[in-house]
């Protein structure tokens, strides 16, 4: 794993120094982009709109467009518009963290202590583990501010999650929600019978990246000449007055069944 932030975690007056990794990796088939005439692979270029030619990594630079002017910055004035931020992940709070709400959530990071940083790493993974809490506090992460909170995982390592700040959200005003209509009392307990039935401890390892694997075994399978098939979704019914009461009855009829076998 490559690290992707180098800097030091500002517990009370304790500085952790920290290497930050990407905790998460795709599944996803790395597929091309061909020319569907003769399958060509398309390449995307960086090309100077002026010249035509294009441009290499090296020699590209950003810039801010303001009144009709490039306005050029470099590394020095990222760190120059919070150097505190730049190289320090600051806990500003301790809070429990069932009370962010997974919609703040972005990515997982590893957090590797550096040399002589050790000692202060366990000890912040082992309080946090004892008191049941997280800490939340800011840095600067690829040329943006983040909020990070830090979490001990598995009670080996601390994980810090990206979240989203509170004006990323947006505002769900202009969707079309249903009323504040109290539900049926029975269409209701029936609804906890079936949550309750199917309730049982989170083992993240019963989900699995099938579509994937799916995918792969027909690509195997056209380059040995088969053709292929699909079977046609059914389309999803809309407009339909649904019987709650039906649908919930034989949903808990299915669940014992399947609990039965």
């Amino acid at each position: 794993m490559k690290a992707i932030w180098n800097g030091a975690i500002g517990f009370g007056l304790v500085n952790i120094p920290v290497k930050i990794y990407s905790a998460t990796e795709t599944t996803k088939l790395d597929l091309d982009m061909l020319d569907k005439s003769d399958f060509s692979n398309i390449r995307f270029k960086r090309v100077n709109e002026n010249t035509g030619k294009e441009v290499k990594w090296e020699n590209i630079v950003k810039g801010y467009l303001m009144d009709d002017k490039y306005i050029i910055l470099d590394e020095e004035d990222y760190e120059a518009a919070s150097p505190e931020k730049s190289k320090i992940l600051s806990i500003d709070q301790f809070v429990k963290e069932s009370e962010v709400d997974s919609v703040y959530f972005e990515n997982p990071y590893y957090l590797e202590p550096q040399k002589n940083g050790e000692n202060a790493y366990r000890l912040l993974l082992k309080a946090l583990a004892k008191t049941e809490m997280v800490g939340v506090g800011t840095f600067v992460l690829r040329e943006s501010e983040a909020i990070g909170m830090i979490r001990p995982y598995n009670d080996e390592v601390l994980v810090l999650n990206r979240l989203r700040f509170a004006q990323e959200i947006r505002d769900y005003g202009d969707l079309k929600i249903p009323a504040a209509k109290a539900p049926k009392p029975a269409e209701l307990k029936m609804a906890i019978n079936l949550i309750e039935q199917l309730s049982q401890e989170f083992d993240p390892e019963m989900y699995k990246d099938t579509y994937s694997e799916a995918l792969m075994k027909i690509i195997k399978q056209k380059a040995k000449g088969k053709n292929i098939k699909a079977k046609k979704a059914e389309p999803a019914k809309e407009g339909k007055v649904i019987d709650l009461m039906a649908q919930l009855k034989a949903s808990l009829q299915n669940t014992k069944s399947k609990n039965a076998s």
